[in-house]
């Protein structure tokens, strides 16, 4: 099978593959299309190399719990995002995103002490101020207002910041280097600076954490390095993921969530209206499976043969699991082009993941979305674009879909 694709490769679609500009919600209509042929291809990226990749809900979910499937980005095979994180994946410490079983095990066990449910619950408060803060901001200044920039980003960086620990004050440090390493095509000498920055500024502050500890995210992983169970790479670089994981995919969903309600109004109405704590949940998983923001997939690389809807996937094969039109599959959820807050299954998307690797913070992404997109549609209930929406700037160059700027009027 290798040799075969080996030969015919040019004919193989490349892959990441763009967005229809007709509707720019919906995943790339190419792969749409694949997915009415068969939930898994061969596909060619970067590289050269055919990884597969699969765009079914049913093929996605069950390679997430696959223990045969690897997310280690070390080993032979593994289909890497772009050129730059092929030329860290050697020199990243291992963490709870580069590791499997045990290890894997080990090192999430670290980082559940801030994301338990308990905790974030008793965040809300926070969150609901922070909300508040922003948008009296909003509404006292000039019109229009980026709700990219005065609230999309601000509210989930603050949250993060205090959750770990570290400075507000430099978010436009710690933005600026962390958005170096999320270019969808992004190079070794793109980035390489921006990453080790950042690296660096986190072992600092890992540092201080040990010998100052607070009540924070880097003061208990600072607990672990000063008892031997992790050393002071490790703890930065799971300090790092979190650092840009809790502030850029959550502001990324904000921001093209606003504008996916704004374009469907009684959808908006429907979760301004509502007293129903259930359906403003539900809402927000409606919106995670709608807009699914991870646009280059999740890469894996398969550990031993896989035998799957028809075909083998060999050990050493790369694998790639595109959420976007998993969770627009027609098989296991009805009319998907369709944005449906009230939808009964929408729970079910597979925006944080699935098995063992799930999202260790969905619970406060989820807690942020629920409070923002209800607080700020009920507080400017008259909020429209300000702009056309063919004019809106959307994030196809970047790892993270979503917009650059969403100015609005009210």
């Amino acid at each position: 099978m290798t040799e075969t694709v080996a030969e015919s490769r040019t004919d193989l679609p490349d892959y990441p593959m763009e967005r229809s500009g007709a509707c720019p919600f919906s995943p790339p209509t190419q792969m749409l299309a694949m997915t009415e042929t068969a939930p898994l291809s061969r596909v060619q990226i970067w590289d050269g190399s055919t990884p597969w990749l699969v765009t079914g809900y049913d093929v996605a979910r069950s390679l997430f719990a696959d223990t045969r499937i690897s997310v280690d980005d070390c080993i032979d095979g593994f289909p890497h995002w772009n050129e730059h994180m092929l030329s860290i994946s050697t020199r990243r410490p291992r963490s709870v995103f580069n590791t499997d079983a045990e290890e894997h095990t080990r090192f999430r066990r670290m980082l559940s002490k801030p994301f338990t449910f308990r905790r974030v619950e008793g965040l809300r408060p926070i969150i609901q101020k922070v909300t508040d803060e922003a948008i009296d901001a909003i509404l006292a200044g000039p019109q229009p207002a980026d709700i990219v920039e005065q609230l999309a980003l601000p509210v989930p960086t603050i949250v993060i910041s205090e959750m770990l620990g570290v400075p507000y004050a430099d978010h436009e440090f710690f933005q600026e280097h962390a958005n170096r390493g999320l270019a969808r095509y992004a190079t070794a000498e793109d980035t390489a600076k921006g990453a080790m920055g950042l690296h660096s500024y986190l072992v600092d502050l890992v540092k201080k954490k040990m010998a100052n500890p607070a009540e924070d995210a880097l003061s208990d992983l600072a607990e672990r390095v000063n008892a031997g169970e992790i050393d002071e790479k490790e703890a930065a670089q799971l300090g790092t993921g979190l650092l840009i994981a809790g502030h850029e995919t959550t502001a990324n969903m904000i921001g093209i969530g606003v504008l996916a309600l704004l374009q469907n109004p009684e959808q908006a109405d429907l979760l301004r209206e509502t007293d129903d704590p259930k359906l403003v949940a539900n809402a927000v998983e409606e919106l995670m499976r709608y807009l699914s923001i991870i646009q280059n997939g999740q890469r894996r690389v398969a550990l031993e043969d896989i035998e799957i809807a028809g075909v083998t996937i060999k050990a050493g094969d790369g694998v790639i699991i595109d959420l976007a039109p998993a969770d627009w599959d027609p098989n296991q959820f009805a009319d998907p082009d369709r944005l449906r807050l009230d939808r009964e299954n929408a729970g079910q998307h597979l925006g944080f993941g699935y098995g063992r690797h799930q999202c260790v913070g969905s619970q406060l992404a989820r807690a942020e979305m629920q409070i923002v997109f209800q607080t700020l549609l009920r507080r400017i209930p008259t909020m429209k674009l300000a702009i056309p929406f063919a004019d809106v700037d959307f994030k196809n160059d970047r790892l993270a879909y979503g917009v650059y700027s969403l100015p609005v009027t009210w």
